[in-house]
């Protein structure tokens, strides 16, 4: 007859071995799949690399580099890149607060060139019209006309300011702040580089190139934010089950 000690003894150990083995399959395909999954994100990282190095390669080969506004968008980036960079990268919450940052900078940015725009095409229709009168009357005794009452002076009609950093409604309010923050710090930088283009072609090329390389750098930002990929679950593998099965081994 089998002692009861022995019997226990032997049950114990069978279940040490099973359970040793158990693990030692579990770390062969647990290493496996790891494996598996550093050389995927190896090659995903490679293929995103490829595809950033490939759309910064098309647009500086589509870029007129020699062209002013290039060149003055060339000392602008240097500029403000680093504090756009800083602001988005604080917004370490969620992608949501980083998307809600992109897309007011964006947003910010080609609302601010627009007053510009509308100025420098109504004085170049002016130019255009003056060119093209050959005529005209002065009314000589309005000229001359001094006003000396208060009603009879013209008021000058009040300049609205536009509001060029707009709230985008459904986006994430925080990220909405720091971009406002940020857009501050650089607003006057763009606005003195874009003032300082006279020629249409050079400012239609800064203004393209400026939102184009801003789409680029954030979604590089984006890129070095990423975490590390978390641990993949492994169906085999579950300690709760494992200690609840030992346990009723031993119930005897």
């Amino acid at each position: 007859m089998i002692n009861r000690d022995e019997y226990l003894l032997e049950i114990k150990e069978e279940k040490r071995l099973r359970k040793a083995l158990r693990r030692l399959l579990e770390n062969y395909f647990n290493e496996k799949q790891e494996k598996v999954r550093l050389d995927e994100e190896k090659l995903r990282h490679i293929i995103r690399t490829f595809i950033l190095e490939d759309i910064s390669a098309d647009v500086a080969t589509q870029q007129p580099q020699r062209t002013t506004g290039i060149n003055v968008l060339e000392t602008l980036l240097k500029n403000i890149i680093a504090i756009v960079e800083d602001g988005y990268k604080e917004l370490t919450t969620s992608k949501e607060q980083r998307d809600s940052f992109r897309a007011h900078i964006l947003n910010a940015v080609e609302n601010s060139l627009k007053p510009i725009n509308v100025d420098l095409k109504a004085e170049k229709s002016q130019e255009e019209e003056l060119e093209e009168e050959v005529e005209f009357d002065i009314d000589v005794e309005e000229e001359k006309f001094i006003p000396a009452r208060e009603q009879d002076e013209e008021e000058a009609p009040e300049e609205e300011d536009e509001e060029t950093f707009a709230s985008i409604g459904g986006m994430n309010v925080t990220g909405r702040n720091f971009a406002s923050i940020t857009f501050n710090k650089i607003e006057n930088q763009i606005l003195d580089a874009y003032e300082s283009l006279g020629d249409e072609e050079d400012r239609s090329i800064f203004e393209d190139y400026l939102l184009t390389n801003l789409k680029l750098y954030f979604d590089r930002f984006e890129e070095e934010l990423q975490p590390t990929v978390p641990e993949p679950e492994s169906p085999d593998y579950n300690p709760e089950k494992d200690a609840e099965i030992d346990a009723g081994e031993l119930s005897l």
